[in-house]
């Protein structure tokens, strides 16, 4: 049988050669004989492939005695919700995110909405599926929830409705799920939506949802300028990620949302920890401070960052990849509460979104990721370290190697998934530094790469 859908944090597979409802039916047994659950939220994203899988994940985990909640077509963090709002001892999602069409996968949690990966479970639920199946003495039950009125009125508690003005918006949905979740909090919202792509259509019509790729880009960009919309949003299939591009159609770069909901949250609360990727991180560092918080630096990845967050009861956690993490959201991602949260600070502020990013862009330029196909990436990043070291204000190993020094520092890591190194530069208010470190540190790499 071939497993190789099981990844370090998820499933994610070709369908059906990786990933069909055969496997479906034993990854729903062996969750439930290695979790012990009794009661798991199922719910699945917009894929053709999604209904069937689901139906025979189901089969697999009521075979095993387990009670499913079937919460229907939904997004990633809906699962999350329904698990712990409801006191679930589990949740499954049927999604492949943004991978190509004839894909699919499962991200899986446990009690709380708690990551079920590759060094707490997955492995084992992996190795499970191999051996021979018995029947629960009891079956489980199947039965429908409906979660989307519980979910809605948990967004909007995140905002001060009072505080909201009308102002128009543009939304991509890309033909994935989240047009559905827009539909319903606009009867509650003062605001004019522009829909692109906005129907869920698992053949993906106007290609695959994931606005991290520039020509994904326009269709907002273009729809933003066209309706002079005071900002846009764009998300990926499953929602749990959203993009934003400002009044004039730009798209922002992550990591200077991840200052902005910081800054935003911790005048909410009134201070509070904030955690956050190492790739960059000086714009994150100065506004946490200055609105009374204390930043804490976490591995990249969805399960360091939720465990780094209960850890130390963090507020908010952020991702430049887009991801963002809400202690009252069961410390999970949601693609939902950061732009209810900047339409939340465009109305209270007046300003535009252009001029809430430019001064932090101004202030500390970065380079974005950058990745290199690399032959041998320890070997490189070894010797990079060994280079610049030498005179560098300091050296961190939490996720990859960081080296900073006065007025720049930078990022380099290897990928978990293939031969690729990534890298993240920045400087202080100095847009021309940060532009000749990155192409002196690109040269650096692809020297290596060749010797």
């Amino acid at each position: 049988m071939d497993l190789s859908c099981f990844k370090a944090y998820d499933l994610r597979g070709r369908v059906p050669d990786q990933l069909n409802p055969t496997l479906a039916e034993k990854i729903g047994r062996a969750y439930v004989e290695i979790t012990g659950a009794k009661k798991v939220i199922v719910g699945y994203d917009i894929r053709l492939s999604s209904p069937d899988i689901t139906e025979a994940l189901s089969s697999g985990l009521m075979a095993a005695g387990a009670d499913v909640y079937d919460i229907g077509l939904c997004g990633t963090e809906q699962v999350y919700f329904a698990t712990s709002h409801y006191g679930m001892d589990g949740g499954i999602m049927v999604t492949a995110s943004h991978n190509p069409k004839d894909h699919n996968g499962m991200k899986m949690v446990g009690p709380e909405s708690r990551p079920i990966s590759s060094d707490n479970g997955l492995n084992d639920i992996r190795d499970r599926v191999l051996e021979p199946f018995a029947n629960a003495p009891e079956q489980g039950r199947y039965e429908t929830l409906e979660v989307m009125s519980a979910y809605v009125d948990h967004l909007l508690g995140y905002i001060d409705a009072g505080s909201l003005k009308p102002m128009t918006i543009v939304c991509n949905a890309g033909n994935g799920g989240a047009g559905l979740v827009i539909d319903e909090l606009e009867q509650h919202l003062p605001f004019e939506f522009v829909k692109v792509h906005h129907q869920p259509d698992g053949h993906f019509p106007n290609g695959v949802p994931n606005p991290i790729l520039p020509e994904n880009r326009t269709a907002t960009a273009d729809a933003v300028i066209e309706h002079g919309a005071a900002m846009g949003i764009a998300w990926d299939g499953d929602y749990d990620r959203c993009f934003f591009f400002d009044e004039n159609g730009r798209f922002i770069e992550g990591y200077y949302v991840v200052g902005l909901l910081a800054d935003q949250f911790l005048r909410k609360t009134g201070g509070g920890k904030v955690i956050h990727d190492p790739r960059l991180t000086w714009n994150t560092l100065d506004l946490v401070k200055a609105a009374g918080g204390k930043a804490i630096e976490s591995k990249t990845g969805h399960a360091f960052i939720k465990q780094r967050m209960r850890d130390e009861d963090a507020v908010y956690g952020g991702e430049m990849s887009a991801h963002h993490y809400f202690r009252d959201f069961a410390y999970c991602d949601s693609g939902m509460i950061p732009w209810l949260l900047i339409a939340e600070r465009l109305c209270q502020s007046g300003q535009t979104l252009s001029s809430l990013i430019d001064a932090r862009i101004e202030a500390y330029p970065a380079s974005g990721e950058i990745n290199r196909t690399i032959n041998d990436p320890p070997k490189v990043i070894a010797a990079i370290e060994a280079k610049y070291s030498v005179g560098a204000k300091s050296v961190s190993f939490v996720d990859g190697l960081s080296v900073e020094f006065d007025n720049w520092r930078f990022n380099l890591r290897m990928s978990n998934t293939e031969p690729v190194v990534r890298l993240n530069v920045e400087s202080r208010a100095d847009k021309a530094l940060m532009e000749e470190k990155t192409e002196e540190l690109l040269q650096e790499m692809d020297r290596l790469n060749t010797n």
